[in-house]
């Protein structure tokens, strides 16, 4: 877990103070045909690594990832695509005037109006990092902070959210690690209109001691919060990749290390259903994977 003690508020303030001087345009989050947008929903992720080339080499030899690089002024920024299908984005840290490492992955949460959510997410003790900005094709975007200090990003898409994709090595899920899982979900819940929380108990006695709930919309499940796996640890929101099986799981791990990356947390049963394990890659830049048969 230690490489999960790194991710925190001023990294990321290093890392936004300079996107919007780099990179002016990036490409959309939906290549397909025009869709509606799905507000409250994850939609779109982006790497910031240090080792642009390093990542390009882990993923794709990891889940088959493709890599398409796009040169925005001074910057780089590749298009990262799964099975044909836009996923995600990557931008090398050198384009960024950061004073130190702050390689992660950031999750973007879709919303309706930038403007809204900006007042929605002050009113309820959020933090703006990056005041909403208009990166072309790809939408407006900002960043903020929750009460607790995790970091996530917003984008209202001109062309539609994309569609949730299902293969494995595609984002499945997402988890915010806090450490006042009440007031996270209150947080969020106050953000985005018709968005609640509902507690999740699970069978087994060992884990009765977790504190994990389900933000839900319209009765769709959006994302989970959980208490804090370890007391040192900042909140964060955690991206999930989907893995088809404990087999399957197992064998990636054995990637890893090759691949230039690092098993930070082994394969574990979770509480619910299926099996868990937390990789990074030649960046550091932490992610879960999640079996899922469905």
């Amino acid at each position: 877990m230690q490489m999960l003690k790194k991710l925190g508020v001023s990294a990321l303030l290093c890392l936004l103070a300079g996107c919007s001087t780099v990179i002016v345009e990036l490409p959309a989050i939906n290549s397909g045909e025009a869709r509606d947008l799905k507000p409250g929903s994850f939609v779109w992720h982006d790497l910031i690594s240090d080792d642009p080339e390093g990542s390009v080499r882990f993923y794709s030899g990891l889940f088959g990832w493709q890599f398409s690089e796009f040169t925005p002024l001074n910057g780089r920024y590749w298009t990262i695509s799964h099975r044909g299908r836009a996923i995600g984005g990557m931008v090398a840290q050198d384009s960024i005037p950061a004073k130190r490492d702050v390689s992660q992955w950031v999750s973007l949460l879709s919303v309706a109006d930038p403007d809204v959510a900006r007042s929605a997410i002050v009113n309820a003790g959020g933090e703006v990092l990056r005041e909403p900005v208009a990166l072309g094709p790809r939408g407006v975007v900002a960043v903020y902070a929750d009460p607790n200090g995790a970091i996530f990003a917003t984008v209202t898409s001109p062309s539609g959210d994309p569609e949730s994709l299902t293969s494995e090595g595609d984002f499945l899920w997402h988890e915010l690690w806090t450490s006042s899982v009440q007031d996270a979900v209150g947080f969020y819940a106050s953000m985005s209109d018709h968005v609640s929380a509902e507690e999740v108990y699970f069978s087994d006695p060992v884990q009765t001691q977790l504190d994990y709930q389900l933000l839900v919309r319209s009765g769709v499940a959006l994302a989970g919060v959980r208490s804090l796996p370890a007391d040192d640890l900042p909140s964060l929101w955690m991206p999930f990749l989907r893995v088809a099986s404990e087999e399957r799981l197992r064998t990636l791990l054995e990637r890893v290390s090759e691949l230039g990356g690092e098993v930070l947390v082994p394969a574990t049963a979770r509480p619910a259903e299926g099996f868990l394990a937390v990789i990074a890659g030649p960046s550091g830049a932490p992610i879960a994977l999640q079996t899922w048969a469905g």
